[in-house]
């Protein structure tokens, strides 16, 4: 048999899938997307049926070259891309590339890159599938006709940079809406009442005032909870009625991406974008030690809870080894998907049960391990016992006054042996019978307020999202990021404020497309999507109809007076003529300027606008100093802007000295465009830079005390010695570096 062409999206995958393979297979990366629409034009051809106009993305044109090379040798090729309508849609776009020069093409499906997983599905390869394809297309060239058809017009009426998306402004609207919320609430003071009481055996409990003379209690000022107090004192307590009743608590279903997004945020505050990154190192397989390249999780883009019959009865048997049978259930559970799901794909799980998290940590970095720990923890105890509670409710009266206690006692910890900090210390009740009289020990009354909704977290944001079925979980993180980028939205810690420009380009949007913003249309898309999936709708037909909706209101918006050259109004005053503010668009971004313009000039970028207030003072005017958001990233500068004008600069020693002997050590730093290089801490007196990174190790020839590393773009990377004199020179292997990497102090981000 000959040479066959697997071709998977990424090197890691290759390499992780590769491990598995023989020699009559020869793996490699189409780097994700090789084809896409054109970035300038429209590209979709909307008077014959909506033909799309794919090019090759200008960066993939090699990768594309090199790929039909190979696909000429070799007998077959075998696309391998992700299990979803998005790797399909890859897979399509490489058969499409690659037909002239093979016609024996196929498509492989696994769900974790294990060994068994990779056998099965190379022993079953099968062809495209059609419905997943029309469907990738359909939601491609919707969001391409929104995007493309309604971004212009917000640049005609508002500004330029401006952009609308499918999913991306009912986000925004969810995050605006919140927001008014917020601003229209009206915060309400209400007194709680608390009587300590002690029955006829021990110990004391706590118990709450909730009604009087029958209704809800409510207790509206300190005047009130005064006198009620008081009366409570002069009145005798007795318990009404005594309710213990077992209780259980069940596990959670394993993580699907959407709620791994969530703990990842709620347990250790990684954004959406770095739990899909990590995750997906995490799937595509990692360096454990004799091992190799493990991939250590199932598929991470998945909507649904169920589980595969093996993994459940190996996760029995790890629990009954670790734990014993008693918390194990009587079979394994099954557990349901609360709505529509693709269920192609299992929950997200680990792919081995002999890799617990403490065996693989020191593998793995801080983030690899946290998340490893996660979806291991979860999906183990998804398949444990429940927890077994006693609950014990006393109701309580005091003439007209009635009270609740409520205690619980974990009389077995089931599942939440795999979570030691949610066992809430027990809350133990007396025993105690209906009818006996009760002894007030104390009683307190406390002010609260009524809160107002939280502002949205990108854990909170993408529950909401999910709860309304809006969007898919995998593309939640790059609407959050894109939100941030157009500074619809700014992030405070870590919740989400619109802008004023946020807010503005919501509201036009809610009045102008009330069909694309209704919550209803995205939910119904999405289970469009599914049954183009599924054969059962029209491709072209669906996109008929909906863009026949987007094309009147396009109409109708047309017609609006824009806010462009007047600017878009702000609450704000000017700080220098007390006339109104106004956001315009210029050359370099948007910016807050004065609507009293050309008469005042004031001006204030909004591109560089605070993200954070830090404690530290300005060495040049002592105001504190701020974190402020640049063309390239963020930096620290002076919140005095622009009366002082101090940026400081981000220097990080190496602490490996510079090559001239001159007593300096080598600094890490950056030019105005963001790119790294290494210069002398004597600067100026020593001008010695390089772009090359330096490696603490001696030179092997010359012994010098330090050798750079070239970044070559293509190629392995080039050790070679600072040194002048010395010729010494040697390729090494991109994986090697590392090695290379741990003799060195640098903590290199970059690498």
């Amino acid at each position: 048999m000959g040479k066959q062409l697997v071709i998977v999206e990424s090197p890691a995958k290759a390499k992780t899938v590769n491990k598995y393979l023989g020699p009559n297979y020869l793996v490699k990366a189409s780097m994700g997307h090789i084809r896409n629409l054109p970035k300038k034009e429209l590209g979709v051809d909307i008077e014959h049926d909506f033909k799309p106009d794919y090019v090759i993305i200008p960066e993939r044109k090699e990768t594309v070259a090199e790929l039909q090379s190979s696909a000429k040798q070799c007998d077959s090729v075998l696309l391998a891309a992700d299990p979803d309508r998005e790797g399909e849609a890859i897979c399509w776009h490489l058969s499409a590339v690659l037909e002239e020069f093979n016609q024996n093409i196929y498509r492989v499906l696994f769900h974790e890159i294990t060994k068994g997983a990779i056998d099965e599905a190379f022993n079953n390869v099968g062809k495209l599938d059609q419905g997943k394809i029309n469907a990738q297309q359909a939601r491609r060239i919707l969001d391409r006709l929104v995007g493309y058809r309604i971004s212009p017009l917000l640049w005609d009426k508002i500004g330029r940079g401006l952009s609308a998306g499918r999913v991306q402004s009912i986000a925004l609207r969810l995050i605006c809406e919140r927001e008014k919320e917020i601003r229209d609430f009206i915060l309400e003071e209400y007194w709680s009442i608390t009587a300590q009481l002690q029955a006829s055996n021990p110990p004391p409990f706590a118990a709450n005032l909730v009604k009087i003379d029958g209704k809800k209690a409510k207790v509206k000022d300190g005047k009130s909870a005064a006198e009620i107090v008081s009366e409570l004192k002069k009145t005798p307590f007795v318990l009404e009625g005594v309710d213990v009743k077992a209780k259980k608590r069940n596990p959670f279903p394993p993580y699907i991406t959407s709620t791994l997004q969530q703990d990842g945020f709620r347990l250790h505050r990684f954004t959406v974008r770095k739990t899909m990154s990590v995750a997906q190192k995490l799937y595509e397989g990692l360096e454990i030690g004799d091992l190799g390249l493990v991939g250590l999780v199932t598929y991470i883009r998945t909507d649904s809870v169920r589980t595969s019959e093996g993994a459940a009865t190996q996760a029995r048997k790890h629990i009954e080894k670790e734990y014993s049978r008693k918390y194990l259930p009587k079979k394994s559970r099954v557990y349901k998907n609360k709505r529509k799901a693709q269920d192609a794909h299992e929950a997200i799980r680990p792919t081995t049960f002999s890799l617990p998290p403490e065996e693989v940590e020191p593998y793995l970095d801080k983030d690899e391990y946290n998340l490893y720990r996660l979806i291991w923890n979860r999906f183990i105890a998804s398949q444990m016992s429940s927890a077994q509670i006693e609950e014990t409710e006393f109701d309580i009266s005091a003439s007209k006054y009635q009270l609740k206690a409520k205690g619980e006692v974990i009389k077995f910890d089931g599942f939440l042996v795999m979570y030691p900090s949610q066992k809430k210390e027990d809350k133990i009740m007396p025993k105690a019978e209906a009818g006996e009289s009760l002894r007030l020990i104390d009683m307190e009354s406390k002010q609260n307020f009524t809160q107002a909704p939280p502002r949205y977290t990108e854990g909170s944001l993408v529950k909401e999202l999910e709860a309304r079925g809006i969007g898919r979980p995998s593309t939640y993180a790059p609407i959050i990021y894109t939100l941030q980028n157009r500074v619809y939205v700014v992030k405070e810690k870590g919740k989400f404020i619109p802008t004023e420009l946020g807010i503005f380009v919501a509201d036009f949007l809610i009045k102008n497309f009330s069909d694309l913003m209704e919550f209803k249309f995205t939910v119904l898309l999405e289970d469009e999507l599914d049954r183009i999936s599924e054969g059962k709708l029209e491709w072209i037909e669906y996109l008929k109809s909906s863009y026949s909706l987007l094309e009147k209101d396009l109409e109708n918006a047309k017609k609006v007076e824009g806010v462009k050259e007047k600017g878009i109004p702000l609450e704000d005053v000017c700080p220098q003529c007390g006339s109104q503010l106004v956001i315009k668009s210029g050359r370099y971004g948007r910016f807050r300027a004065c609507s009293g313009y050309p008469d005042c000039k004031f001006r204030e970028s909004m591109v560089k606008k605070e993200v954070k207030l830090l404690e530290e003072t300005c060495p040049q005017c002592s105001s504190q100093l701020v974190v402020r958001r640049g063309r390239y990233g963020t930096f620290i500068a002076c919140s005095n802007y622009p009366q002082c004008k101090y940026i400081k600069k981000e220097l990080k020693d190496t602490g490996i000295r510079c090559p001239r002997d001159c007593e300096g050590t080598l600094m890490r730093r950056k030019t105005r465009k963001g790119r790294i290089f290494y210069g002398c801490s004597k600067y100026p007196e020593c001008d010695y830079a390089t772009w090359d990174e330096p490696l603490s190790q001696p030179c092997p020839e010359c012994g010098r005390e330090f050798i750079l590393r070239k970044n070559l773009i293509k190629g392995n990377p080039v050790l070679y010695c600072s040194n002048e004199e010395c010729s010494y020179k040697e390729e090494v292997e991109r994986e090697k570096i590392w090695e290379k990497k741990a003799a060195s102090s640098e903590e290199d981000e970059e690498l």
